[in-house]
């Protein structure tokens, strides 16, 4: 089924949305919010189904699904990890400043704990103070988990996965050295992120979700051209239950927790460093990629990160052709 919060508080009204994301019905009689439904997932979620297929009969009333009108699927979360399970984007970075990478990245993923108390919805401006702060787009995607217990495994963990999302993670690319040098990780150079106008079962991907990923291209274009399409199942080191699990080796997490994946990053066919889209490559789901790869190729990078005016859309599309989330479109503006 498909799952949306319109706007409406601070935690959004949640609404049962079509499969091909046009038309929607309120669930507010079932789950008044999304955090409520995921909290008792067990009992309301056979009644969200089952108003998912009223929906599709038409046998209830339904209202034009405007995603301007959405919030990302949980306006609020309890918890934002972000993972990286595409260690070629990692590779890239250490490249681009000829440093290696630890073994370690391998079999033990990377992770930090990202502000959850509000995000971006997903048609929602990008607000941006400052131009040196290198504002960047990361195309990505998430999970959301009902209650996951600490130690749980991989194979476990892949059941715990209730909801799919496609995920803008703005970075603030100039911040992040000041505050890595720290040794304590991001937190201003992380801002709000923004989340797909809606949110899905694993089962609506069908064949697609394989092994907990998803094996379809993220796209990504920037200022209105394409920008990225790299396969979210390519060159995935790590899958989201494994991310899952890494999350909670330590801790419980709750229902409404989400996990990401970081930014979807393929190689290029020749096993070295993608190509731009324009080529007939893959792309990037990040202006800092093709940065590290101007660095690796030119010496220094030529593509500048976003100003005011630049805008960045992020979807996935089915086999045949149709949105499956919905699509992010934002414009940075001027905070």
């Amino acid at each position: 089924m498909k799952l949306a919060s319109l706007k409406s508080g601070r935690d959004g009204k949640l609404v049962v949305v079509s499969k091909d994301v046009t038309r929607y019905s309120p669930a507010d009689h079932i789950a008044p919010t999304m955090q409520y439904a995921l909290d008792n997932w067990a009992q309301v979620a056979p009644q969200l189904e089952a108003l998912y297929r009223d929906v599709e009969h038409q046998t209830v009333p339904c209202e034009r699904f405007h995603e301007h009108d959405a919030a990302s699927p949980l306006p609020r979360a309890y918890q934002w990890a972000d993972g990286s399970a595409y260690i070629n984007h990692v590779e890239l970075v250490r490249q681009a400043r000829n440093a290696t990478v630890p073994e370690s990245f391998y079999h033990d993923p990377l992770m930090y704990q990202g502000g959850s108390d509000g995000f971006l919805a997903p048609r929602d401006p990008i607000p941006l103070k400052d131009t040196a702060w290198g504002c960047d787009m990361e195309g990505e995607i998430a999970v959301v988990v009902d209650d996951v217990p600490m130690g749980v495994s991989a194979e476990d963990a892949a059941d715990h996965i209730k909801l799919i999302m496609l995920v803008n993670d703005v970075s603030l690319r100039g911040l992040i050295p000041g505050e890595l040098a720290k040794g304590f990780g991001f937190f201003q150079s992380k801002p709000a992120s923004a989340f797909s106008p809606v949110a899905v079962t694993p089962d609506e991907l069908g064949d697609a979700w394989k092994n907990s990923v998803i094996d379809l291209p993220l796209l990504v274009d920037y200022n209105g051209a394409p920008f990225g399409r790299a396969n979210a199942a390519q060159e995935a080191t790590f899958n989201l239950a494994q991310l899952v699990a890494h999350a909670a080796k330590t801790r419980n997490l709750c229902a409404g927790s989400i996990i990401g994946s970081g930014t979807v990053s393929n190689k290029g066919a020749d096993g070295g460093p993608g190509t731009p889209v324009s080529e007939g490559g893959a792309g990037y789901s990040c202006i800092a990629e093709i940065r590290m790869i101007e660095t690796i190729r030119d010496g220094e990078a030529s593509t500048r990160f976003m100003a005011p005016g630049d805008t960045v859309a992020i979807e996935m599309r089915d086999a045949d052709g149709h949105s499956i989330f919905g699509k992010i479109e934002q414009e940075v503006i001027s905070a």
